[in-house]
């Protein structure tokens, strides 16, 4: 009989479900490792206007008005305001996953998501179980302040200098571990040049030119049109894709331009499952700073060239690049389509950012957090 774990995320974002889903890929396929993974959606009880509220409700302030997101990120950093938050999303959903948990009797629970720290905590403390639970970090830097008002909570963090901040936050050093962050499990090694040929062939790219991806993440990237259409208008040398995600609005406009201009070198798709595929063909890749799609970049030794990032939530991540010359910042549009065309001719200047990288020696983290949940007691 599999040993079931209960892995808790919430749909505001992408990078909790992601990570989510590659830490519980990697464990089930471990050969003599018997173990169900449910993913486990903490609104997936809660009344539809709760979760337009909290999943509609971040999609729309991030990419519409990122500035009231940023707002109440800089007022949770006030102790009172994240505790009284805290209270309330764990009051709303806290009856939805306590059902969820008792019909499931879990061996382990895993946390990806801040807001369902405090009420599975209370759900566990409530009904005296000896179920333990791992609160993975999912922002590797610059983390919400929610996810640790729970001090006793064991934590995954995936930074020396996050653990630090852990610590003078008065968190026990016992009770953080820290790992490479961590992806799906391919992206632990490079596409072969045989299999680039072959991704090329397929999607219909010229074999021998440079690449350039502009990619956001599941709600496509923001300013993403505008970035598209001054890199067409300076006639960039090189095959341009975007990936638009579930952005219906920004895939019809960007196919419109290809289809009005006849542009052969640019490529358009929706929400995709081989990201992975167009990275490792790509170049450049110009993009926001949500940490899965910065980690999956660098890891496969590709530039970023970062357009877009949520202060401060996303600071970190972009610092991180930014201050080791691995990549370049570039919010102003109209300056990057030279930038990208130094980037794709000049050998020279795109070596040093990709030597960088390179000399970084990053890690994928996945093996080493999914043996320790397997492992946790």
């Amino acid at each position: 009989m599999n040993e079931k774990y209960m892995f808790f995320y919430l749909k505001t974002g992408s990078g909790h479900l992601s990570t989510a889903k590659s830490v519980a890929e990697k464990m089930q396929n471990e050969q003599n490792v018997n173990v169900e993974i449910i993913l486990a959606d903490g609104l997936s009880e809660s009344k539809t206007f709760i979760k337009k509220i909290l999943e509609d409700g971040y999609k729309s302030s991030v990419n519409k008005a990122v500035w009231t997101y940023e707002f109440l990120y800089a007022l949770h950093k006030i102790k009172m305001v994240s505790k009284i938050t805290a209270s309330i999303i764990s009051h709303i959903v806290k009856r939805g996953i306590e059902k969820q948990i008792l019909e499931t009797k879990p061996l382990k629970i895993a946390v990806f998501h801040f807001f369902l720290v405090k009420p599975i905590a209370e759900i566990i403390k409530k009904h005296k179980l000896e179920i333990p639970i791992i609160t993975v970090v999912t922002d590797p830097f610059t983390a919400h302040p929610i996810w640790f008002l729970q001090k006793n909570q064991n934590y995954l963090v995936f930074s020396e200098s996050l653990k630090q901040k852990c610590i003078n936050n008065g968190i026990s050093e016992n009770n953080l571990q820290v790992f490479p962050f961590p992806l799906n499990n391919k992206y632990s090694q490079n596409l072969s040049e045989f299999e680039k040929e072959r991704i090329r062939l397929i999607h219909g790219f010229e074999l021998n030119s440079k690449m350039i991806l502009i990619i956001g993440g599941g709600d496509g990237m923001p300013r993403g049109m505008k970035i598209l259409k001054n890199i067409m208008i300076k006639n960039v040398d090189a095959e341009i894709a975007i990936v638009c995600g579930k952005n219906a609005r920004l895939y019809n406009q960007a196919m419109n331009l290809k289809n009005q201009f006849g542009l052969n070198r640019l490529k358009v798709f929706g929400f995709i499952d081989f990201v992975y595929s167009l990275i490792g063909i790509s170049d450049v890749v110009i993009t926001k700073c949500g940490p899965s799609t910065i980690m999956e970049i660098l890891l496969m030794g590709k530039v970023p060239v970062i357009n877009n990032y949520i202060w401060e939530q996303e600071k970190g991540n972009m610092e991180f690049v930014c201050q080791r010359h691995m990549g370049i910042m570039e919010k102003k549009i109209d300056r990057l389509p030279d930038l990208l065309h130094r980037l794709v001719t000049d050998n020279d200047f795109y070596n040093s950012i990709a030597g960088n990288i390179k000399n970084a020696t990053l890690s994928n983290g996945i093996c080493q957090v999914s043996d320790y949940i397997l492992n946790f007691r």
